[in-house]
């Protein structure tokens, strides 16, 4: 299902403005412990774009100046659409960030659990109707966190994204401070 797509518009775009990210996946069967994924985004200064991130948002949080949201944040899989959703309103993020990484972690309470645990698991990014990328994690089935999308800040002060889709082996924490690294 992995289908990266390139930006509406490209070579006449004006940048990225306000992205969603929606994850989707199957809840545990009958009896089973919950399967419960979230998304995670950091965000990165121009002066350190790949060290320590400025601030992260997760677990049913926004940052501190309201532009990344997570709208959604659901801990079972269980109804109908995406179980939980973050938007990004990168044109009102000041200047002083260049990037900013998304990323899915799978919480591990329960013993490991990898994307190939967990059925019906989907990412998809979009700005307005216009999906920038989809994927169903296949190709990082055996890692327990991944990064499913970049955003960057050009010279010229436009967002543009870059599809990637990177395993992680690891703790949900250990995952939050190595996802920009990348």
């Amino acid at each position: 299902m992995s289908s990266l797509n390139k930006e509406p518009g490209a070579g006449l775009s004006k940048g990225l403005d306000k992205v969603e990210i929606a994850l989707k996946w199957d809840p545990s069967p009958l009896g089973a412990p919950d399967h419960d994924l979230d998304l995670v985004a950091a965000t990165y200064t121009a002066e350190a774009p790949h060290g320590e991130p400025d601030y992260l948002v997760h677990f049913d949080s926004r940052s501190p100046d309201g532009t990344i949201t997570l709208n959604r944040d659901s801990h079972t899989g269980q109804g109908f659409g995406a179980d939980e959703v973050m938007t990004l309103e990168l044109e009102r993020l000041a200047d002083t960030y260049a990037r900013v990484v998304v990323g899915v972690a799978i919480q591990q309470a329960n013993g490991r659990k990898t994307f190939g645990d967990v059925p019906g698991t989907s990412v998809r990014i979009r700005q307005g109707y216009d999906d920038l990328a989809q994927d169903d994690f296949a190709s990082v089935a055996s890692a327990t966190a991944a990064v499913v999308a970049e955003f960057v800040r050009s010279d010229s002060g436009e967002w543009r994204h870059l599809p990637a889709v990177r395993g992680f082996d690891g703790a949900p924490d250990e995952f939050a401070a190595a996802m920009g690294r990348g």
